[in-house]
């Protein structure tokens, strides 16, 4: 690990320099209006700044904190304490040039242990642009200490979620039945996607713990339709019943269990079952990836075999191209990228390619099996000479079963800080599966997920999609 060692007081010299040599990239002059909040087009602009007569840009302060960096690492180095620093600017530096920052010692006080040096910035050209003084406490003690590793910071512009519930707020409102919503983060997630014109809630369980909860958590409900009912399982029955009369076109789960609530779906009495195999899938908004990324099945199949895996896949393809993806790419996950009677799961997905073929999996594009990094990583991929159109660039991933699915969700969203909105399919609506760590903004995901698969379940070609 490298080392810092600064010079103290006694050591530096009139005359004694140094300096570094960066290279400007855009990612450095949106992480500085990240970490500062400067959002002043004059500042992060060079165009703007260009136009409005200004001289000073963003890309001139991300000079200036290399100074900083530069008299705290290297001279006088650790334990410099800043006194005063005046900078005069001549040009901004462009993108892709190589700036040296350089500092040299101009003067020594004696009584204050005070620093004086000269600073300045020139580029690869030799244009200087900017000049100045420093002042700085030095360190009267050695100080030699390990550099620290700072964490690697990830920039992602597109927020996919923010747009995936813009485009859904532009669609008519689907009726959702919201089941035992009697605590207050299921009752609040319901209560701001109606007020972002996502769904019409109608919020069956008992009236008065509703109104309760409602009450405690400062929600305003006075708007919403309210079907009262005596415990969860009866909450179920009519949600359920609600989707059978065609009064609701989308499920959200409140309070009650999960399996309480899919009892009642999946019960050959409610009709809400289809000739599809009823799955789970994770819409997720990962910082690190360039698009939505769609995990299954994570929740509901723990060990599906061939037939199942079918309509897991089927299921996701059908969700993906709702939220925008004309032909999705489907990855399917495996330890390994060849196919091995020794791995399971690597037959299974050479042979959901070859039904994909054979038009028994439509609307998609297949392949597999594909570990993980070649899934999400063409450079992966290319490395072990892979040649695919759905490696790297991956729309879904199939998980071969339950626990590798909710591993690999739970990995992204804690360790990648994705975002994740979960909806289970095949069944005749839509059922958006809440958790109590939802944020607000992954709620409101969930119901723009589920009301974009609604509207496109109107359309005949989507009724009669179903398996072969």
């Amino acid at each position: 690990m490298a080392k810092l060692e600064n010079h103290t007081y006694d050591e530096i010299e009139i005359g004694q320099s140094a300096s570094l040599t960066r290279t400007l990239q855009t990612r450095d002059i949106e992480l500085f209006a990240a970490v500062s909040g400067d959002l002043n087009p004059t500042h992060i602009d060079r165009a703007y700044s260009l136009e409005s007569g200004s001289r000073q840009t963003g890309h001139s302060l991300w000079g200036t904190t290399l100074v900083s960096s530069l008299l705290g690492n290297a001279l006088p180095g650790p334990g410099t304490v800043y006194r005063s620093q005046s900078i005069n600017f001549q040009q901004p530096p462009e993108l892709g040039d190589a700036v040296t920052i350089s500092v040299t010692v101009k003067a020594k006080d004696p009584v204050d242990h005070v620093i004086t040096l000269e600073c300045r910035a020139d580029n690869q050209k030799g244009e200087r642009l900017f000049d100045g003084i420093a002042e700085v406490y030095a360190p009267m003690e050695k100080i030699t200490r390990e550099s620290v590793h700072l964490p690697r910071v990830t920039l992602k512009h597109e927020d996919s979620f923010g747009e995936l519930t813009a485009r859904a707020a532009q669609l008519e409102p689907v009726t959702t039945a919201v089941v035992h919503p009697c605590e207050a983060t299921s009752l609040e997630g319901p209560v701001r996607a109606a007020e972002e014109k996502l769904i019409t809630p109608l919020l069956v369980g008992p009236e008065d713990r509703i109104r309760a909860t409602a009450d405690a958590a400062g929600l305003d409900i006075s708007g919403l339709r309210i079907i009262d009912t005596a415990h969860s399982h009866e909450s179920a029955v009519q949600a359920v019943a609600l989707v059978q009369s065609g009064e609701a076109e989308i499920l959200m789960k409140g309070s009650l269990h999960t399996d309480e609530l899919m009892s009642v779906v999946l019960s050959s009495k409610s009709g809400l079952r289809t000739e599809r195999r009823v799955s789970h899938a994770m819409v997720m908004d990962i910082p690190a990836y360039h698009g939505l990324l769609i995990v299954t099945d994570a929740a509901i199949n723990i060990a599906p075999d061939l037939e199942a895996k079918q309509d897991i896949c089927q299921n996701a393809i059908d969700l993906a191209i709702s939220l925008g993806i004309e032909v999705p790419k489907v990855a399917i996950l495996s330890a390994v990228e060849t196919v091995t009677q020794k791995i399971p799961s690597t037959i299974e997905a050479a042979a959901l390619c070859k039904m994909a073929e054979r038009g028994q999996i439509t609307g998609g594009v297949l392949d597999g099996p594909l570990a993980m990094d070649n899934a999400i990583s063409a450079e992966a991929a290319a490395t072990k000479g892979i040649v695919s159109a759905v490696a790297g660039d991956a729309d879904i991933l199939l998980a071969p079963d339950l626990e590798a699915g909710n591993i690999l969700i739970k990995q992204l969203t804690f360790l990648a800080h994705a975002d994740a909105a979960g909806v289970v399919l095949g069944a005749r609506v839509p059922i958006v599966l809440t958790s109590r760590s939802d944020s607000v903004r992954t709620r409101q995901a969930s119901c723009a997920v589920a009301k974009l698969l609604a509207h496109a379940r109107r359309q005949p070609a989507a009724k009669n999609r179903a398996r072969p």
